[in-house]
């Protein structure tokens, strides 16, 4: 089970480091041209760029939880961290795109493992007092 747990959170970690970079190269240095994109997912893009500061917050916090799950340090943390975000990714590809599920059911079945295995850690999250 441990070796499971190794190998689940740094593909883990290796999935959200590569969307974060790779945001960070496109946009930033311009490395790699932006992908087009139609329609709705267009529009809700445009939204995230509109605001100037949410898509770099949350390609921040993906890049900074995914050199924790990478490293091993604060693993609960950065899974709860990621939980949001994880969520928002799953419902935009839901609705939004639904072909990109092929690669997002996986990556949530993989956060939903580790969150699993750190299950002791939220438990006081979970006891009324």
């Amino acid at each position: 089970m441990k070796i499971a747990v190794i190998i689940v959170r740094t593909l883990v970690a290796l999935m959200f480091l590569f969307a974060a970079v790779m945001y960070f190269a496109m946009v930033y240095f311009h490395a790699f041209p932006m992908p087009a994109v139609t329609g709705n997912m267009k529009v809700f893009n445009d939204g995230l760029a509109a605001s100037g500061y949410l898509m770099l917050l949350i390609k921040i916090t993906e890049l900074v939880c995914a050199l924790l799950l990478l490293f091993g340090r604060y693993v609960a943390l950065a899974l709860v961290v990621l939980f949001p975000v994880m969520v928002n990714i799953v419902l935009v590809n839901a609705f939004l795109s639904p072909s990109g599920l092929t690669m997002v059911i996986p990556l949530l079945a993989g956060v939903l493992f580790l969150a699993y295995t750190q299950r002791e850690k939220y438990a006081p999250l979970f006891t009324a007092k």
